[in-house]
């Protein structure tokens, strides 16, 4: 005889480090149905970003996210580029892939010890912790910043690479490298790691197909996609690497995948330092008037961000403020796989699970608006109506 119980979980949880309310049905200790529920924390920045100009939102859209905000910031400017026609001297484009990389890497890291906290590993959070401060100090002598470090400006980046960086790039990726080599030989086999991960969280190649999924989460399930190689953007193009790939679909192969892509962005940033070319690193044009030829036209732009595909639409209709623009980001990509991998999975597995994808959730809250019959839709009137419809009074 079963009994069927459903459990709220969010969207204030202790589990949660972000608004999300999961609704599971479970027998017993199994989870037998999940449901999910999004946009909890909508912040309006695409609204907000119609009233600015695109030199102003090159630092807000920046901060959608703390963890990869050059990552917006390179797909925005990459539409600027595109529907100005500008140019991209190759010492910029080899600087853009150079923070790429060093972000993935902080990016994996954080992923890795969050992983570590969430099993009960605690020695594994703080290890990978301590070591992510290697790339958070190289970010911060190459850029001035440690989490936003707006770098990017249309056309090219805002800070060269100079003697000294490349001597502290090299030593740090030397420490990076053992440390990696390290994480690498002994997460994998660690018996609280393989009990907890091994088995867990599954998703089939082809449902995760089916499901859209992307970055790590797709290719640890064999899934071989990556707009790095597929599409490239930056010095992708002149560089040499392979797309990382596992067959077991798991979490443990969501963690072995990230652990050997941050090995691989330490190759590539190898690669960057040995290759990067003399010259400009910005047209000598100045800022203003190299939008100054922008028309009206749509585009969009994608990048691999440490979570995955990364998409900017831009609208322009030949003024110095977009028309539109919407982002896309790879964690709304992978939410279904979670509810996929919740279903039959053990309830106390639940945050594990979830956190598998790496979900930025603030990054994911979109809204819908009805704009029939043209009406232009403020932020006052966005605010009024999100009370209208909780049936609040706006204090």
């Amino acid at each position: 005889m079963t009994e069927e119980t459903t459990l709220p979980v969010g969207p204030q949880h202790p589990a949660l480090k972000e608004p999300a309310s999961f609704e599971l049905t479970v027998d017993g200790e199994e989870i037998v149905d999940a449901h999910l529920s999004l946009s909890h924390n909508h912040r309006g920045i695409e609204q907000a970003a119609l009233s600015k100009s695109y030199i102003e939102n090159i630092y807000l859209l920046e901060r959608i996210c703390g963890i990869c905000s050059h990552s917006h910031t390179t797909a925005f400017v990459g539409a600027i580029e595109e529907l100005a026609d500008l140019d991209v001297p190759p010492r910029a484009r080899y600087l853009r892939s150079l923070v790429g990389e060093l972000e993935r890497i902080h990016s994996h890291m954080l992923w890795l010890g969050v992983a570590g906290h969430e099993i009960g590993f605690e020695t594994l959070w703080q290890y990978a912790w301590r070591d992510r401060e290697i790339v958070l100090d190289l970010l911060e002598s190459l850029t001035g910043n440690r989490v936003h470090y707006a770098i990017n400006t249309p056309g090219g980046v805002r800070e060269d690479l100079t003697d000294d960086h490349r001597a502290e790039l090299r030593d740090g990726i030397d420490d990076l490298r053992k440390r990696m080599d390290f994480y690498a030989r002994t997460v994998p086999e660690e018996e609280t790691v393989r009990m907890r991960l091994a088995g867990v969280g599954h998703v089939s190649k082809e449902r995760t197909k089916e499901l859209c999924a992307a970055g790590p989460t797709a290719r640890a399930s064999g899934v071989d996609t990556d707009v790095r190689r597929d599409d490239p953007y930056a010095a992708y193009d002149e560089l040499d690497f392979e797309v990382v790939t596992e067959d077991g679909g798991d979490l443990l192969a969501r963690t072995v995948v990230r652990i050997r892509e941050i090995q691989q962005s330490l190759d590539l940033i190898e690669q960057v330092l040995d290759r990067i070319p003399e010259g400009p690193i910005a047209p000598e044009t100045p800022l203003q008037a190299r939008l100054a030829g922008l028309g009206e036209g749509t585009v969009t732009s994608r990048y691999e961000a440490p979570r995955g595909e990364l998409f900017h639409y831009v609208a322009s209709d030949g003024s110095d403020e977009p028309a539109r623009v919407h982002v896309r980001v790879p964690t709304l990509a992978n939410w279904p796989t979670v509810v996929e991998s919740l279903r039959g999975a053990n309830l106390a597995d639940t945050p594990i699970v979830v956190a598998g994808i790496d979900p930025c959730i603030s990054c994911t809250s979109r809204i819908g608006v009805d704009v029939a019959g043209g009406d232009d839709h403020t932020l006052d009137d966005l605010r009024a109506y999100a009370f209208e419809y909780y049936d609040q009074e706006a204090p």
